[in-house]
């Protein structure tokens, strides 16, 4: 009787996972990606690595029922229900669907020109297995919003969205697609404008005052919304003071260690940056600031990505095949003048700054990760956001720990992980099947097969031929 009991229990799971899940919709035009989409779906025989940050399980078996995780288990506990579509996965891993936090629907096209490619970068995150995602800064106003909707209604493929404004900036960007706020008043107002017309977040920027980021933090709250932040003119300890949720870019854009920084101006991220690469990683001026920024909930996101872009020597990013012809040649050309760069300051700044994230998330902060395709190029949706993982390993995390700071810490910061972020009984089916062990070797998670949202099984290499050569151009 005892032998038979964990089937047993396994079988009451699945009777007692939720019965209100409905199926996605899923249109005519979203169907050719589709590889998968029947009511029940047993995944046997995985390896399941959870995004909690636990161990491997091997010999598991996940029971997808109307686009939830109704059962999971040892291969030879949980029953498999009579009609289902079996999936076997023999030597694969299944991870929950990646939930990353500093990406974009835009992409640099020439000198100061950000072109909107949402229709492809959506399909590019899904199939690099990236199913919920925040768009961590708006140069298109509506139409984030807009292909947002699309998704969850099922019209067109890719993750989740948590979609920002327009960057809330002061004046100095120089960029004719970002509005300059004039005050705190402004500020106020952009913040109920494009909260009214869809926003879900709020991306502050270089040259904002701290008046008016106080005043965009508090009325962002008053709505229930999340303010994070690529600063410059305002300091880290100082937006962490007015309440700032999250701050981008690592601690590459920190300003906090210019000694002559004055305020609410921005003395320019080389002067940052120089100041950043000279101070001590162990020194008592990282440690306090450190112990600030986890002491008052401020999260930080890694962008490792498009650092690395930066420094010689480094490879060639992956994914630029996909890229319309002239913007490929357009990245290789920059990536050879900063192979020559023997002496830029990026060499010794990259190592210290993601020595810097280890340090924050062992003291207890919470990190987040995102990839910024922005910059000079060369970071691609999907192909960056299995790179990003890479890098924290690189910088001295676990691949189990990489794993969960692209999962579950996503999904807390985002407010989901009750949904997402993690593999367990009653969650959406937000799955990626991976060929390899990414539990051990973490680049395995280039290895992307078959990407589950809300147990819809999107077909990778087929989302990445829709656009191949083609990315710049829609």
């Amino acid at each position: 009787m005892r032998r038979h009991a964990p089937r047993a229990l396994a079988f009451l799971a699945l009777l007692a996972a939720p019965l209100s899940a409905q199926r996605p919709t899923i249109a005519v035009g979203v169907r050719p990606y589709v590889s998968v989409d029947t009511p029940v779906v047993a995944l046997t025989h995985a390896r399941l690595i959870d995004g909690t940050g636990a161990p491997a399980r091997v010999d598991q078996t996940v029971i997808i029922r109307d686009g939830t995780i109704a059962a999971l288990g040892d291969a030879r506990s949980v029953i498999v229900p009579a009609g289902a579509q079996v999936i076997d996965l023999t030597g694969k891993s299944v991870i929950p669907g990646l939930v990353m936090v500093h990406e974009h629907l835009f992409y640099p096209t020439g000198p100061g020109v950000y072109a909107n490619l949402a229709e492809s970068f959506t399909r590019l995150y899904l199939a690099g297995g990236v199913t919920s995602m925040r768009t961590g800064g708006n140069m298109n106003g509506f139409g984030d919003f807009g292909i947002k909707r699309d998704i969850d209604a099922g019209r067109k493929p890719g993750p989740w969205l948590d979609a920002t404004a327009p960057y809330l900036e002061g004046p100095g960007l120089g960029l004719d697609q970002v509005h300059e706020l004039t005050g705190a008043d402004d500020a106020r107002r952009m913040v109920n404008f494009w909260g009214d017309a869809g926003a879900t977040s709020f991306k502050t920027y270089m040259h904002i005052s701290r008046a008016e980021l106080g005043a965009a933090i508090e009325e962002a709250h008053k709505r229930g919304f999340k303010v994070t932040g690529h600063l410059c003119s305002v300091t880290y300890r100082e937006a962490a003071a007015l309440g700032i949720d999250d701050l981008e870019h690592g601690f590459f854009a920190a300003t906090d260690f210019v000694a002559d920084k004055k305020p609410d101006e921005c003395p320019g991220q080389g002067a940052g940056q120089t100041a950043l690469a000279a101070v001590d990683p162990n020194g008592e001026a990282v440690r306090s600031l450190i112990t600030e920024l986890v002491r008052r909930h401020v999260a930080l996101t890694s962008t490792l990505t498009i650092f690395e872009t930066f420094v010689p020597g480094r490879p060639l990013p992956p994914g630029l095949d996909i890229l319309e012809p002239q913007l490929r040649a357009q990245f290789e050309q920059r990536h050879a003048a900063v192979a020559k760069s023997a002496s830029s300051p990026y060499i010794a700044l990259y190592a210290k700054a993601a020595a810097m994230e280890l340090a924050f998330a062992r003291a207890g902060g919470l990190l987040l990760v995102g990839t910024d395709p922005t910059g000079g190029g060369g970071v691609i949706p999907g192909y960056s956001n299995q790179r990003a993982l890479e890098l924290l390993v690189e910088s001295g995390f676990t691949p189990l720990e990489a794993i969960r700071i692209g999962t579950l810490n996503g999904a807390t910061f985002l407010g989901r992980a009750d949904r997402v972020g993690s593999i367990a009984l009653g969650k959406q089916a937000d799955l990626v099947v991976v060929a390899g062990n990414p539990s051990a070797r973490i680049g395995d998670v280039r290895n992307v097969q078959l990407v589950f949202k809300e147990g819809v099984g999107y077909d990778p290499a087929k989302l990445i031929d829709s656009v191949r050569g083609k990315v710049g151009l829609f």
